[in-house]
C-alpha cells in the first residue's frame, strides 16, 4: 500500500473523488482560504459559487495541484495533490480561454488531443462528439481569431472534454453562451455524470448553480453553506438560491461582528 493509498483509507474518504480538508492559504498578510473542507463524490456535478475575490480560483488551483496549500490537504482520486501524474485525469476549462488564435478550431482540438497522447482514431471520434455538444461542427475549419467570445468559450469546453477525463473542472463554463446551447451543454454534463464522471464548476449564474447536484457557497475564503440546492434554500428559509446566498453572507458577517 502506498502512502497516498493509506492516507485515503485511514481517513475514510474512499468514495470521494475530490477531498479538501482544512485548507488554509495566505498571500502575504491576506488570508484567501480559511479552513475550507469539502468532498465531491463520483458522478456528482458540484457548483462552487461566490463573489469575485471569495477564494474560488485559489481553491480550484489547489484542487488541480497548481499550488500546495499552506495547511490542510487536497486529495484527488485518492492521491495527495499536487501530483503531476494526475494532470491527464483532469479536464480543465479556464476562465480565460487558452487557445491558439492563429489555428482553426479543428487544429486546436487536434493539438490538445496530441498533448494528451490520444491516438488518431480515438481523437477523430472525440472531436466529432465534442464539436457536436458545443455546436461548433460547422466552424471547425474557421480560425479561432475569427471566433466570437461565446464561440471561444464553447471551444474551450470542447477541449476540456476531448479525452473524456474522469474529472472536469470548468471555470464559468456558460458565460456568453445562449440559453438553448446552455441547455444542450447541461444535457451533456448530466450524461457524463451519469457515466461516472465528476464535474466541478465555478459560476456566478444562479441557474447553473440550481441545476447542480451539490452546491458549495464560498465567501471571504470560507465555506458558508453546502448541500443540494434545495437543502441550501431550506437551510436559510429563503425563496430562491440567490436569497439563500445573501442570507448566508449576512449570517457570516453577523458571526464576525459578534467575535
Amino acid at each position: 500500500m502506498t502512502q497516498s493509498d493509506s492516507d485515503s483509507s485511514s481517513s475514510g474518504i474512499d468514495d470521494a473523488v475530490v477531498t479538501v480538508s482544512h485548507v488554509c492559504q495566505n498571500y502575504g498578510s491576506t488570508e484567501v482560504l480559511h479552513d475550507v473542507s469539502l468532498t465531491i463524490d463520483r458522478g456528482t456535478i458540484a457548483a462552487l459559487i461566490g463573489p469575485s475575490g471569495s477564494g474560488k480560483t485559489t481553491l480550484v488551483s489547489a484542487i488541480m495541484g497548481m499550488l500546495a496549500p499552506q495547511s490542510g490537504f487536497v486529495q484527488v482520486l485518492g492521491r495527495r495533490m499536487p501530483n503531476r501524474r494526475l494532470l491527464g485525469s483532469i479536464g480543465y476549462m479556464a476562465q480565460n480561454d487558452a487557445l491558439y488564435t492563429d489555428l482553426t478550431a479543428l487544429e486546436n482540438l487536434r493539438f490538445f488531443g496530441a498533448v494528451l497522447s490520444m491516438d488518431r482514431r480515438t481523437l477523430r471520434t472525440a472531436i466529432a462528439q465534442v464539436a457536436s455538444v458545443v455546436g461548433l461542427e460547422k466552424d471547425l475549419r474557421t480560425k479561432v481569431g475569427n471566433f466570437s467570445g461565446g464561440m471561444k468559450r464553447r471551444l474551450s469546453l470542447a477541449i476540456a472534454m476531448i479525452s473524456d477525463p474522469p474529472i472536469l473542472i470548468l471555470d464559468e463554463p456558460t458565460v456568453g453562451i445562449d440559453p438553448e446551447l446552455r441547455r444542450q451543454i447541461w444535457g451533456e454534463l448530466r450524461r457524463l455524470a451519469g457515466a461516472g464522471r465528476t464535474i466541478l464548476l465555478t459560476t456566478h449564474v444562479m441557474e447553473d448553480a440550481q441545476r447542480s447536484d451539490r452546491l458549495i457557497m464560498i465567501r471571504q475564503g470560507m465555506n458558508i453553506a453546502e448541500g443540494t440546492p434545495d437543502e441550501v434554500i431550506s437551510q436559510f428559509g429563503a425563496p430562491t438560491l440567490e436569497d439563500a446566498f445573501i442570507a448566508a453572507g449576512k449570517g457570516q458577517d453577523a458571526h464576525h461582528s459578534n467575535h
